[in-house]
């Protein structure tokens, strides 16, 4: 799976599930300051799972029907370190749960899913 955290992602996330041999671009490495329009027209372009802490890509994807056909991960906690949503993203991604074209809230015990429409 191809992954693109947005840049409330730590970096020590990102180097944490590169470690663990996971595909994974930071929006900051490649387009830094890229609003979240841009942000999901990288991840359709790159053909990219979004991994983001930012609420709004809901409302761009259910309210103004932005395309993000390959999905979003939104990570709903408050770290207590840099490279624990690292850490749950890992073991969820490595769980077998399908990601692709589905809208995941992940908080610490659980996940929901939810359909993202078709463009």
């Amino acid at each position: 799976m191809l992954l693109l955290a947005d840049e409330n992602v730590p970096v020590m996330s990102v180097e944490y599930l590169r470690a663990r041999s996971l595909d994974v671009m930071h929006i900051a490495e490649v387009a830094p300051g890229a609003s979240d329009v841009e942000v999901l027209a990288i991840a359709e372009e790159k053909r990219r799972v979004v991994i983001t802490f930012d609420r709004d890509f809901g409302e761009l994807i259910y309210q103004q029907q932005l395309r993000c056909s390959h999905g979003i991960i939104l990570v709903r906690i408050v770290p207590l370190t840099p490279v624990e949503p690292g850490e749950i993203l890992s073991k969820i991604l490595s769980s077998g749960v399908a990601f692709e074209g589905r809208f995941t809230v992940v908080e610490r015990d659980h996940i929901r899913q939810r359909p993202i429409p078709s463009a």
